[in-house]
């Protein structure tokens, strides 16, 4: 019988797991089952194109941003760094990556022996050229930023405040959180800063990388672009309950002139545009438009408002980039009628505002944004973005977000909650499921890779995690360990 204690001990873990595993089918075959009945008659066509070309696209796009946005070695790149638009495996099959430091250029050749070139200009970042063009659709421009000035204490400037906080909150805690986000080298963690009450209670960095450092951040510049349509409904430009007033939509009897700007927002316009992230992803049906719309050198605004529907809007909850592309194409539009430069936008308008001077938002080769998921900044940045939510979008004495802005980007989506799955807010994720180890308040500016910035109201916490792709999995649990900490550190607003 001793023998088999330690198997029969075994067996209620095991059995949790089978549990879990069949609760986790069921809950998929149910969402799946829920979207077929709703599903229109709709034909789909997969993006044109050669596959393997769009990866050396995104491959040649990302090595040119790491090499010249974030100062990495070409080597480390290549080896750690955005396999999300360009996997490790079909890197394989192209050429080595060819740096040209004059230029500023990243070109990589295919077997069939097509060219691949990304090229860096400057405040927009790195951007692919497309097939058979050696040139953009438009003039890059430069972006002025407010200097640092070396007196100028945090968050406007870099100079942080000498403070005690040891009577509010537990010093060791925080140290002990810092040593978790850190405590595994294969997460590839390079940066880690957490602000309390809106003070930088801690922050490290990784070898080479310095509280300036702009880091590829990817889809936390969903939230980003849901930042910029924020501050246009501030200015009296769009409402969340409006029809989101796409041109290629405004066609007699075109069903998707009743999309809303908040379903867009919840990630429910219900446009077919075939993800990774969904739960019945076929590979064999083509490349996805949500890789296409970063890969594809194309207009990518264009591209995503001929999508056809799917499903009615606030009807299905996906992850798919179509929405968020479609409010960075209502957000220039909503510029450009202001008559205000759109480049310019939002550095005049919402980073100088906040002391922000490290973002790059990449766009396609026409000049759109492309911030679904190509923008990079430093940790500090991040978490001056992260107060601005904490703080419901007022800063220094400005109301830059609307009012109940903050609630609506925070809240679960119902077409989400319909799916059973309450994790996505307002191009936020939010802890509704109570996954994470922190309040069911907290809410998230998440990319791939690890990169996060989490804001805990409850707790008037922001964290920002920062490191490279090939760190992912490790990084999550060394951010749970972290965040046990904090809720640790940190006592309970209002308590």
């Amino acid at each position: 019988m001793k023998k088999l204690t330690k198997p029969l001990l075994l067996i209620p873990f095991l059995l949790a797991a089978i549990i879990s595993t069949a609760q986790v089918l069921k809950e998929e075959n149910n969402m799946l089952a829920r979207a077929a009945e709703h599903t229109l008659n709709t034909s789909y066509q997969a993006p044109p194109g050669d596959a393997l070309s769009h990866h050396t696209a995104g491959y040649a796009k990302i090595m040119c941003s790491a090499v010249f946005i974030t100062g990495l070695s070409p080597e480390f790149a290549a080896e750690h760094v955005g396999y999300f638009t360009a996997p490790y495996s079909e890197r394989a099959k192209a050429g080595k990556p060819m740096i040209d430091y004059e230029k500023k250029s990243v070109s990589i050749s295919l077997p069939n022996g097509l060219t691949r070139t990304a090229i860096y200009t400057g405040d927009l970042g790195c951007i692919c050229l497309p097939e058979g063009r050696n040139s953009l659709y438009f003039e890059p421009v430069k972006i002025s930023r407010n200097p640092i000035a070396s007196t100028t204490p945090w968050p406007m400037g870099s100079i942080l405040p000498t403070s005690d906080m040891a009577d509010i909150i537990n010093m060791d805690f925080v140290s002990k959180a810092l040593d978790a986000a850190f405590s595994l080298e294969e997460a590839l963690t390079a940066a880690f800063v957490v602000t309390y009450k809106g003070n930088i209670i801690c922050e490290r960095y990784g070898n080479g990388i310095t509280k300036n450092t702009a880091l590829e951040s990817w889809s936390m510049g969903k939230s980003l672009s849901a930042t910029i349509m924020g501050i246009l409904i501030q200015q009296g430009i769009y409402n969340l309950e409006q029809s989101a007033p796409i041109p290629q939509w405004q066609g007699k009897g075109d069903g998707r002139a009743n999309i809303r700007i908040m379903d867009i927002m919840h990630m429910s316009s219900g446009l077919y545009c075939r993800a990774p992230q969904d739960p019945d992803f076929d590979s064999s049906a083509g490349y996805p438009d949500h890789l296409y719309l970063y890969t594809g050198g194309i207009n990518s605004f264009d591209y995503a408002a001929n999508l056809p529907q799917q499903w009615l809007p606030n009807t299905v909850g996906r992850y798919r980039n179509s929405d968020p592309v479609l409010i960075n194409y209502l957000n220039r539009l909503g510029i450009e009628r202001t008559g205000k430069d759109y480049h310019t936008f939002p550095q005049r308008e919402l980073f100088d505002k906040l002391g922000i001077r490290t973002m790059v938002m990449e766009t396609d080769p026409y000049g759109n944004f492309l911030t679904q998921g190509y923008e990079f900044a430093s940790a500090r940045d991040w978490a001056r973005l992260g107060n601005l939510y904490l703080q419901e979008g007022l800063w220094n004495g400005e109301q830059l977000l609307p009012k109940g802005f903050t609630k609506f980007v925070s809240t679960l989506a119902e077409p989400w909650l319909a799916d059973g799955r309450p994790i996505y807010g307002g191009l936020f994720w939010v802890n509704g499921d109570g996954r994470l180890p922190i309040p069911k308040d907290a809410y998230m500016m998440l990319g791939a890779g690890g990169q996060s910035v989490t804001i805990i109201p409850s707790h008037d916490l922001v964290i920002v995690r920062l490191g490279h792709y090939k760190g992912q999995q490790a990084a999550a649990e060394s951010l749970s360990q972290a965040y046990r900490m904090l809720i640790e550190a940190v006592p309970e607003k209002n308590k």
